[in-house]
């Protein structure tokens, strides 16, 4: 088994990629780096799996400024890197799969037809999740690829969980729905999770993946019942530069007092608030707890704040709470954030180790007290991980 697999996680201005070896068990990270900055000034750069830096260079500056000119990049590279072997299937991170893809699914003619109809749901991803599939089909014409979504592990959510009240008619014909996101990170939850807790796994959980990008989840028995993202990926817990869940008809006092501008509104919403906005200071949380400004401190336990009524309202939903697990960048690596949120949930049951919970570690570790009635996780994540094995399973199909 030395065919490689290539994971394909393409933004609007970035491409992501991961190698893995195929293997008698799970497949194995050889290298994983990205282009950056695509149109603006590109940047690439490539680690192995150890994390030792590999190449970190400026695109030539006379080269296109497109997503295809990077990948075609990327992959110059990757072949440099492959000793021999040859590419058995790539696999790609679709952000919206719409109501027709709720599994992976092999990428054909018709189902690149199919995706394109979902542009309209999600239009700031949808179009650089395809056009790489485009290019692919034509520069590696035999190399199979699979596309997997973002959406498809919120679609277990029962009906009333994923419906807005608005009028049903308007709401089916244009796929207003609460979708969800960030479902490939917690598919790989939940097939970790029996690994490390039983009860976890087939009880009730709340995963929390807290990163620049943030949303909660319960799973029961390890399948979504409901998730703080809707429509979009702006909706439930505030982020780094997103507002989160946010009265309406704020959006509407903007366009009628401020006269602002659809541009202006998706700017101000998406790019200007969240943890930057509330703080003046940063959207990362590193630099909000160094900083000594109140409003650093302010939107820290903001961030505390919303997690914890999230936890609450995740909690009722799934009729109680055996297990927490933390997840992403931030989840996996603040120890502060995670003290803030769990000693708020006291009440709940909740009873973390400090000592436990402020040490680091890149495995799956427990952090709560033995005798804590819900069980507190960290557990790392790995999207490309889980678009590996699906990719490999839905060829083998």
């Amino acid at each position: 088994m030395n065919d490689l697999i290539l994971i394909i996680n393409a933004g609007s201005s970035s491409i992501k990629f991961s190698l893995f070896a195929q293997t008698s068990a799970d497949p194995e990270l050889l290298y994983k780096g990205q282009v950056e900055g695509i149109y603006v000034d590109p940047q690439f750069s490539a680690k192995n799996a150890a994390g030792d830096k590999l190449a970190d260079e400026k695109l030539p500056a006379d080269s296109p400024r497109s997503h295809d000119y990077a990948l075609r990049y990327l992959l110059d590279w990757v072949n440099g890197h492959t000793d021999g072997r040859k590419l058995a299937v790539i696999g790609h991170r679709v952000v919206h799969g719409g109501f027709n893809f709720t599994q992976p699914v092999r990428i054909d003619a018709q189902v690149l037809a199919e995706l394109d109809k979902t542009v309209s749901l999600a239009p700031l991803h949808a179009p650089a999740n395809i056009g790489p599939m485009k290019a692919l089909a034509s520069l590696l014409p035999d190399v199979p690829q699979v596309a997997c979504f973002d959406t498809a592990f919120h679609r277990t959510q029962p009906e009333i969980n994923q419906l807005y009240a608005l009028p049903v008619e308007l709401a089916e014909r244009e796929g207003i729905r609460r979708w969800g996101f960030h479902g490939l990170s917690y598919e790989y939850i939940a097939s970790v999770l029996p690994q490390i807790d039983q009860r976890a796994a087939n009880g009730r959980t709340v995963v929390c993946h807290l990163g620049n990008g943030a949303s909660m989840a319960a799973l029961d028995q390890g399948k979504c019942v409901l998730t703080t993202m809707g429509f979009t990926a702006l909706e439930g817990l505030p982020m780094g530069t997103r507002t989160g869940s946010l009265d309406p008809a704020i959006v509407l006092h903007l366009m009628t007092h401020l006269k602002m501008t659809t541009a202006e509104i998706e700017t101000l919403l998406y790019k200007e608030s969240g943890l930057l906005g509330l703080s003046g200071v940063s959207s990362d949380m590193r630099e909000l707890h160094a900083s000594k400004e109140p409003r650093a401190r302010m939107a820290v336990e903001y961030f505390a704040n919303r997690i914890v009524q999230q936890v609450g309202s995740l909690a009722a939903s799934i009729q109680g709470l055996d297990a927490l697990v933390f997840t992403a960048g931030i989840g996996e690596n603040d120890d502060e954030l995670r003290a803030l949120v769990c000693n708020a949930l006291r009440w709940l049951g909740v009873d973390i180790d400090e000592s436990v919970n402020a040490k680091r570690s890149g495995e799956p570790r427990r952090i709560s007290r033995a005798d804590s009635k819900v069980a507190v996780y960290v557990v790392p994540t790995n999207e490309e991980l889980m678009i590996a094995r699906h990719a490999l399973r839905c060829i083998a199909a």
